[in-house]
């Protein structure tokens, strides 16, 4: 006599789950589309509509299927990825709570990628609502991978431009699931449409993730409850963000240079000489973070949204006055000579100011917290000044390398809170593993004070290395928001 257990085990084994019909079509080796059908919208966006993701967490097993499947079907190089897959822990209940999440582009309402390039390679599709990177239009600049909260725009340096996800819209324009969509065992990644009126009331993202204010994301988290007290798995870990080496040079030489240059108005011709010489140094270190130079002269196109191109036009309008003011003296006589010359060093102050508050901006408008304009504004004019006020009154520049030496130990205080927040981590990156460029900052900074009352072309070489070491600290210690990761 069949009893109940044995019906139910019959029953077991002939379950079809979604991982069972997914080998089963795997191992058929069936590709028909119509069998993804339900896992897309049959119909494009109206009016007032677009694409998104949809993620249901309750199915998320962390396999990570999406992004093999991602990297194959696009593509990617070998160190490339446009969809990541992490870990949430935490929450006040016990025992703790853990969800793996998959996450890619979220093709925001107010892409942050878009505004801040200084080129115009990004466009949101008006009838999908796909952000899309345009590959021909990059220059490599990295800004929108500064700009995007999540992380989602990643660099080919075998490119030297800049990709990410599309949502393989080539296929969603064909009724064909994209990559990710088709390859989850387990249907945990879905394509709809969403409502961005509805969206812009209320935006309930993915606790545990960047705050949503700032782009307005649109992949929907569904599936099953996240505890509002709940944080990335990798939140803690201490890892160093990119130095932009020559980000770093281009920052302290055109500093450094205009400093010089400024110092020339009261000083001898020897001091314009130098500031020429080291602003253009920067100009050319500047050219070298680009994976795609020539194709930098457009960046008149983001001159309405990207503070990069505004830094741009700065420093073009800026850039003839230092070699200006270290050519004329040595140049004969012509009409109109002396206006150039007082046209030069009066504009010479407030273009370089103009131009030095570009480049805060730029990371200010990253909106990452150790870059806010409070506190890198005062260390980018500080640099200026102390290199100008060097060979025109020690004392003052004492004051000016003890105010630069008081900013970077105010960054090293949180460093002692127990509680994590950007600052906290920034500091103890700074302690370890950074400890070695902190000392020398320092080390350096204070080297300064002593020489500069013996010989201010000495202190020169001194400061660069000081600022280097700060711009260094600056770029690597950075807490960059992304979306959660920590799932190996």
């Amino acid at each position: 006599m069949e009893t109940l257990i044995d019906k139910l085990l019959v029953e077991q084994s002939n379950l079809q789950t979604p991982v069972a019909q997914f080998s089963k079509i795997h191992n058929n080796h069936e590709t028909r589309t119509d069998l993804y059908n339900h896992l897309i919208p049959l119909e494009r966006p109206t009016k007032g509509e677009q694409y998104t993701f949809q993620v249901e967490l309750d199915k998320c097993t962390g396999c990570k299927a999406c992004l093999v499947a991602c990297h194959t079907l696009n593509g990617l190089d070998e160190d490339e990825a446009w969809r990541d897959v992490g870990l949430l822990e935490g929450g006040d209940d016990a025992p703790g709570f853990q969800q793996t999440v998959t996450t890619a582009c979220h093709h925001c309402l107010e892409p942050e990628c878009m505004h801040g390039c200084p080129v115009g390679a990004y466009e949101k599709e008006p009838d999908t609502g796909i952000v899309r990177h345009l590959d021909d239009q990059c220059i490599g600049c990295e800004y929108c991978i500064l700009k995007c909260p999540y992380d989602a725009p990643k660099y080919s340096h075998k490119r030297g431009i800049v990709r990410k996800c599309d949502m393989c819209h080539q296929r969603l324009t064909e009724g064909e699931a994209p990559a990710c969509v088709q390859a989850c065992p387990t249907e945990a990644i879905s394509i709809i449409k969403i409502n961005t009126a509805t969206l812009r009331i209320q935006n309930n993202f993915l606790p545990g993730a960047p705050t949503p204010e700032i782009t307005l994301p649109t992949t929907r988290y569904v599936g099953r409850d996240v505890p509002a007290r709940i944080q990335a798995a990798d939140q803690s870990q201490l890892n160093l963000q990119p130095a932009h080496w020559p980000l770093a040079f281009m920052l302290v030489l055109t500093q450094i240079g205009l400093g010089l240059s400024i110092a020339s108005l009261f000083t001898s011709t020897l001091h314009a000489v130098m500031g020429a010489l080291f602003f253009n140094a920067g100009m050319v270190a500047a050219t070298l973070h680009l994976g795609q130079p020539l194709k930098a002269w457009r960046f008149f196109l983001g001159l309405k949204t990207s503070w990069l191109s505004r830094e741009i036009l700065a420093f073009f309008l800026l850039a003839p006055i230092p070699l200006l003011l270290a050519a004329l003296p040595f140049l004969p006589e012509f009409p109109l000579k002396d206006l150039v010359s007082f046209a030069s060093k009066i504009s010479l102050i407030p273009l370089a100011a103009l131009a030095i508050f570009t480049s805060a901006m730029i990371y200010h408008d990253t909106r990452r917290v150790l870059w806010n304009l409070r506190k890198t504004l005062p260390n980018f004019l500080l640099t200026a000044t102390a290199a100008s006020i060097l060979f025109i009154s020690p004392n003052i520049f004492v004051i000016i390398i003890l105010a630069l030496i008081a900013l970077e130990t105010i960054f090293l205080l949180p460093a002692k809170k127990t509680s994590w927040s950007p600052h906290q981590h920034s500091a103890r990156l700074r302690i370890h593993p950074l400890a070695h460029v902190t000392f020398s900052r320092l080390f350096s900074a204070f080297l300064t004070i002593p020489v500069a009352f013996v010989s201010p072309w000495a202190t020169l070489p001194i400061l660069v290395i000081s600022e280097l070491c700060s711009r260094h600290l600056f770029f690597t210690s950075v807490q960059a928001p992304k979306m959660p990761g920590g799932l190996n």
